[in-house]
């Protein structure tokens, strides 16, 4: 069967592209009017919208090389320069290091992505597929919000100084051009049992969102933060695993518990003869004294059944 698609539907996700652009410009507009709250909705918009596109485009089979483009420099605007005007306009200072510090942010923002696109052509490992190369441009667009989300729910702290304002959107710019692996949303595949559940999920997080936004988004994002390390260990674990790169997400749990349980297993002594059991003496110990005793496997001595016999008598219970 062939699929046709009409013009009108190959421009659908370009358009979702321009939507999300127009999202990012209207943070600064916000910004500008000293509405916080809604520049910060607008950026996650923006986010939202860049999720979309590119699944709309495969789906529609609608994919285009002017599509992936307008998708770079959408991000390049909406979670670059969107979010470093936005922080200047909050925290601008006559030291103007809350310029250099965003211009820094901009310019990490524009690296990681043209970085992204030439890894596009680059063969990779199949588990490679499952990670991205430092964090994606929309997480580190809301991540370096987040002294402004803090100070809007909270009030002024330790996180809306200065210092620690540039501190923090400096170490956020790093992890964009950084090499740490971050899991792709794009590659995570929920079972048919878990469809209720991720529902029912899906309503408390809208609640949590309508009811509390900005403290929902603050969690969101430690999370976020708070899974690098488990990535880590996970791309470490699949490229030392060739076996499990292909296999479904059982199989790879049932691979890894099988190594843990050999790892954890411990081995059982090993009795000379039949149940014989020896004992390591001190070298100086003397000769009377040195005598290796067998047991049999129920504990019974034979040394003392010998002893009886050479006698010429028999041991009680001796047949």
């Amino acid at each position: 069967m062939v699929r046709v698609v009409t013009p009108s539907v190959r421009l659908l996700p370009n358009a979702i592209t321009v939507l999300a652009l127009c999202a990012g410009l209207s943070a600064v507009q916000f910004a500008l009017s000293h509405n916080y709250v809604l520049a910060i909705g607008a950026i996650g918009v923006a986010a939202v919208l860049d999720s979309l596109d590119g699944r709309i485009a495969r789906l529609l089979d609608a994919t285009s090389k002017m599509g992936a483009e307008l998708d770079s420099l959408s991000d390049a605007i909406s979670f670059g320069v969107a979010p470093a005007l936005v922080l200047y306009i909050w925290h601008t200072d006559t030291e103007r290091i809350s310029w250099v510090t965003s211009l820094v942010f901009a310019v990490c923002i524009v690296l990681r992505l043209a970085r992204f696109n030439t890894l596009l052509e680059v063969e990779k490992p199949p588990y490679a597929n499952e990670f991205f190369v430092g964090v994606p441009a929309p997480a580190g667009g809301l991540l370096v919000l987040m002294p402004l989300i803090l100070t809007l729910e909270y009030g002024e702290g330790w996180w809306s100084a200065k210092p620690v304002v540039w501190v923090w959107t400096v170490a956020i710019a790093l992890l964009l051009i950084s090499r740490i692996p971050t899991l792709s949303l794009k590659s995570v595949k929920a079972p048919a049992k878990a469809a209720a559940p991720l529902l029912v999920g899906v309503g408390l997080l809208a609640a949590a969102i309508i009811q509390y936004p900005l403290i929902a988004l603050a969690v969101a994002l430690l999370l976020y933060l708070a899974h690098i390390p488990y990535s880590v260990r996970r791309y470490r674990w699949l490229a030392g695993h060739p076996e499990a790169w292909n296999v479904p997400l059982r199989e790879r749990r049932a691979i890894r518990r099988a190594r843990s349980t050999r790892r954890l297993r411990l081995r059982r002594p090993k009795l000379a003869g039949a149940g014989r059991l020896s004992v390591r003496l001190p070298r100086n110990t003397p000769e009377h004294v040195v005598r290796v005793r067998t047991f049999s496997p129920d504990g019974e001595d034979r040394n003392r059944r010998r002893s009886w016999r050479r006698m010429g008598l028999r041991q009680r219970g001796d047949r």
